[in-house]
């Protein structure tokens, strides 16, 4: 008998390259019937807490929320080095940290490991708003902001929109907690059980594997969903998001999601009962 999933990913160029090979049929899974949602981040992040996803693209801070219902793939991650989001200002804005006492600061939603890094690395006050990614370049450009939190394609095509970089908070990351930062991965429930978390981790290995082998068979499913049609930058995005901690966590990402959930305990963002995010 065939179990249906429901899975939920990004709309991103490297979680549409790795798991083009899954939604076309390239690499299919012994004994499931997967059911595709592609959203952005944070609607991802909150269909996973309202337990509408079996497995799931996901936050790492959503992650550390969700604590025990989940258990964290070994593949799928974006982890790593240089990866971190940007801290943006607008035009005529003081490009430098502190932030001045009550600016406007955009963030791409509640539970992104990008408002959790913001929160953790600038603890003065701002008044922080929560859009979606894709909008906050346009309303820095605009000025309707003083400061934004960018992340997915914006890291590539901020300087277009004439703004001023504060900080590469993924550098200060490093800087502070020595080891990769921890974005997003995948999430299973685990209610799931272990056999099927098995078979989904094997078959998005092999995805992310066959994407690997047949780079440009992947572009057209990555220009149908993403936000910038560059081709350029879709492969930048590619290049920098899928590395080798996509395909094994290994120690080193492991130990970032060790660093993450006790810097988040520390500074009281999230319960300090939260416990470490697992992998399966």
């Amino acid at each position: 008998m065939t179990r249906r999933l429901r899975i939920g990913i990004s709309t991103c160029p490297n979680d549409t390259f790795a798991f083009h090979a899954l939604l076309e049929g390239r690499v299919r899974p012994r004994g499931l019937e997967l059911e595709f949602l592609l959203a952005d981040i944070e609607e991802l992040n909150r269909r996973m807490l309202a337990g509408e996803l079996d497995l799931a693209k996901t936050s790492y801070h959503a992650m550390l929320v969700l604590g025990k219902r989940v258990c964290v793939l070994p593949c799928g991650s974006a982890l790593g080095f240089g990866v971190g989001p940007l801290l943006l200002a607008a035009p005529r804005r003081a490009a430098a940290l502190p932030l001045p006492a009550g600016a406007l600061v955009l963030a791409p939603g509640t539970w992104t490991t990008a408002s959790l890094l913001f929160r953790l690395l600038h603890p003065e006050p701002v008044s922080l708003e929560q859009t979606v990614f894709s909008d906050i370049l346009p309303r820095l450009s605009a000025g309707k902001a003083d400061y934004g939190v960018c992340i997915h394609e914006a890291r590539f095509t901020w300087r277009e929109h004439g703004l001023g970089l504060v900080a590469d908070l993924g550098t200060l990351w490093e800087e502070r907690a020595g080891t990769a930062l921890p974005l997003g991965g995948l999430c299973a429930d685990r209610g799931l059980g272990a056999p099927t978390i098995a078979e989904l981790v094997r078959a998005v290995r092999a995805s992310l594997e066959w994407g690997l082998a047949h780079r440009e068979a992947c572009l057209a499913t990555m220009r149908r969903h993403a936000q910038e049609q560059s081709d350029a930058v879709l492969w930048s995005h590619v290049d920098l998001y899928v590395n080798e901690w996509t395909l094994d966590l290994g120690e080193v990402g492991r130990n970032a999601l060790r660093a993450l959930s006790r810097l988040a305990r520390e500074r009281g963002l999230v319960g300090a009962e939260s416990p470490d995010l697992e992998v399966a």
